[in-house]
């Protein structure tokens, strides 16, 4: 008998000890997504590969069970993934508090996965501009990066973040510091205008959470 497409994800499931609900949050769909793929359906391509990455496994062979089970490759398998986070606009991640408590997965046309656990409202943002492009230095966070945001940290002088301006209803992602007792965001550019390279934080501006990683937007 031809193992159907749950029989073939179960027992990854079964090793990691996750139940539905913990792999439907891995992968960012429902509860009720994941039920009828283990009542006999099976997931489409786009939630497939999103399945087999999460789970280590051959998207090919996860969707048909031909070829290899694990995909061949040169490297070492990296950190597990924690989850997967919807990467938002900046007026989304703006007004994320809330947006958060209605947000649907098809709410998102993206979900990016992170090896860190983001909190249930977790969410990523696209990098835009160079104000936080530090060449030669490290951390350097160049245009189109993706940010790994956790809003449920209270934010530490030194945390990468990303604020909500009061004054211009514009969210920005730059470096919390303190300067003389009072909170400033600062762009890490070193080439950086003077004048716009220490902001200060005014009544009025959100915390829209604490940057824990970054990664690549894509290399095509």
């Amino acid at each position: 008998m031809v193992a159907n497409y749950w029989e073939r994800l179960k027992p990854a499931l079964d090793s990691r000890g996750w139940g539905i609900q913990q792999f439907a949050d891995a992968i960012g769909v429902s509860y009720q997504a994941v039920v009828k793929v283990r009542d006999g359906g099976s997931f489409g391509s786009k939630n497939n590969i999103k399945a087999a990455n999460v789970l280590g496994l051959n998207p090919a062979w996860l969707a048909t069970g031909e070829g290899p089970m694990r995909s061949e490759a040169n490297t070492l398998p990296g950190p597990d993934v924690k989850g997967m986070y919807p990467l938002l606009s900046e007026v989304q991640a703006g007004r994320w508090t809330e947006l958060c408590p209605i947000f649907q997965p098809t709410d998102a046309a993206d979900w990016r996965p992170s090896t860190k656990n983001l909190g249930p409202c977790g969410f990523m943002l696209r990098v835009r501009g160079r104000s936080m492009e530090n060449p030669g230095g490290s951390p350097s966070f160049t245009e189109g990066m993706i940010l790994h945001v956790n809003p449920d940290i209270d934010p530490m002088p030194g945390h990468f973040v990303v604020v909500r301006r009061s004054s211009t209803d514009e969210t920005t992602f730059k470096r919390y510091i303190q300067i003389e007792g009072a909170p400033y965001l600062e762009a890490i550019n070193p080439d950086w205008p003077k004048d716009e390279k220490y902001l200060k934080l005014m009544p009025g501006d959100t915390w829209c959470g604490v940057v824990v990683d970054a990664s690549l937007g894509g290399l095509i």
